[in-house]
């Protein structure tokens, strides 16, 4: 991954602008050709083949149809639409407030019928615990000096889980084992938090599954904490901002990684015996 949101956007505009002089090559026409044939300039296919000028959805299809390859347009729209908006920094966003910041999912939580979540490093904010909520926003609103409304922004989340309960939606989620390890709060929060996962898996709607440190022949190492809302939107959090996926080619590779993790993990009493081991752990 590029080593900031703007180099990272920048290569996602070049790779969009790549992918549509080679549909043109292929098609063997010249830039003046292809203009042409889309009812605009010369200049406006170099700028967008240069990364200077971004495509619309519409210069897409055009593009598309033109080379003899409509059936790519969806695809690379949905590219061009994530190197325009494909970091969303969190210092933008958390000038909201964290409580507003938790109340802004609501919308895509109720959209949602199938959520599937990958998390190496902490609980998974669906089944969090108010004591785990509470010390986990603590930190992050001291490390980002930020206004702390930590106590609404827990209430939110606790809140926003109770479509836990939605009978019309299902919950996959996995954790490796070292996340159940990684304290958050004190020893009686903690324990209250791993407690809480000994039951979460007997909510009919959720699964929750444990990837044990002992797993052998892995088909993938640990990998960055995700989020998938149906088969639509892939949400990544990283230290400095939050990537949305939605180009239907990476989305995929997101199942396809959480199959193959979700296949790793163990569920049910073996998933039960990892979470009694942590707090035995926690002395």
């Amino acid at each position: 991954m590029s080593s900031s949101p703007s180099s990272a956007a920048q290569a996602a505009r070049e790779a969009v602008a790549r992918r549509l002089r080679e549909l043109r090559l292929d098609a063997g026409l010249t830039g003046s050709q292809l203009a042409a044939r889309c009812g605009w300039t010369h200049p406006k296919t170099s700028r967008i083949e240069n990364a200077r000028t971004p495509p619309s959805p519409q210069d897409i299809r055009r593009w598309c149809e033109v080379c003899g390859t409509p059936g790519q347009a969806a695809d690379i729209i949905a590219a061009s639409r994530d190197a325009e908006s494909l970091y969303t920094e969190w210092r933008r966003k958390l000038r909201i407030g964290l409580e507003q910041l938790q109340n802004s999912y609501v919308p895509l939580f109720k959209g949602t019928r199938v959520f599937r979540v990958y998390s190496g490093t902490i609980i998974p904010g669906l089944i969090q615990t108010e004591g785990y909520i509470s010390s986990l926003l603590t930190r992050r609103t001291e490390f980002r000096e930020i206004p702390a409304d930590v106590r609404a922004a827990t209430a939110a989340r606790l809140e926003r889980s109770r479509v836990l309960h939605d009978p019309r939606k299902r919950f996959l989620l996995l954790v490796e084992e070292s996340a159940l390890r990684h304290q958050m709060g004190d020893t009686e929060a903690m324990a209250a938090q791993l407690g809480y996962l000994l039951t979460a898996g007997a909510i009919p709607s959720v699964s929750f599954g444990v990837i044990p440190d002992s797993a052998k022949d892995r088909t993938l190492s640990p990998t960055e904490t995700f989020h998938i809302y149906d088969d639509t939107l892939v949400s990544i959090e990283l230290l400095s901002a939050q990537v949305k996926i939605t180009q239907p080619s990476e989305i995929a590779l997101y199942l396809k990684a959480f199959e193959e993790l979700r296949s790793m993990a163990v569920y049910g009493a073996d998933a039960r015996a990892l979470i009694v081991k942590a707090i035995d752990a926690l002395g």
